[in-house]
């Protein structure tokens, strides 16, 4: 399985507005933004309240249900290829990851740690070259 590239959106989202958001949050804003809605337009198609639709671009919110997101692919009317990459995108938004390394080799157990301990101090550079590098990792080993 070849390594994905990382979507442009995620760093130019982030640096826009200064301002945290999840992958799916960055998507949800750039249609938004090229289709011309407002969040509040957005959200009451959505039958979601603004708060709501703004938490969960913003980070503020755990990932949307199966639903939701059908919802979200609807309200913009995307198809194929940007419909699955909505729905990637919002597996990758759980901004509170829980990892379980019961019973893995030790280094998973210290690899989660320390990204754990240290995310949060990481630069956008780095960011991405941990992503490519466990893509790289991850394709190796056929998973």
């Amino acid at each position: 399985m070849p390594a994905m590239a990382e979507p442009a959106h995620f760093t130019s989202a982030f640096e826009e507005k200064g301002r945290a958001v999840t992958p799916l949050g960055a998507k949800i804003r750039e249609l938004r933004t090229k289709r011309g809605v407002s969040l509040k337009e957005m959200a009451a198609a959505l039958s979601v309240s603004s708060a709501y639709l703004s938490a969960l671009e913003h980070g503020k919110r755990g990932k949307p249900t199966w639903f939701l997101v059908q919802r979200i692919i609807t309200y913009f009317n995307v198809i194929w290829d940007e419909a699955e990459e909505i729905q990637r995108l919002a597996e990758l938004s759980d901004p509170r990851v829980t990892i379980d390394t019961a019973g893995m080799n030790p280094r998973a157990t210290e690899l989660a740690n320390q990204l754990a301990q240290k995310i949060g101090g990481l630069s956008d550079d780095s960011l991405a070259a941990l992503l490519h590098q466990l893509r790289v990792a991850a394709a190796k080993d056929d998973i």
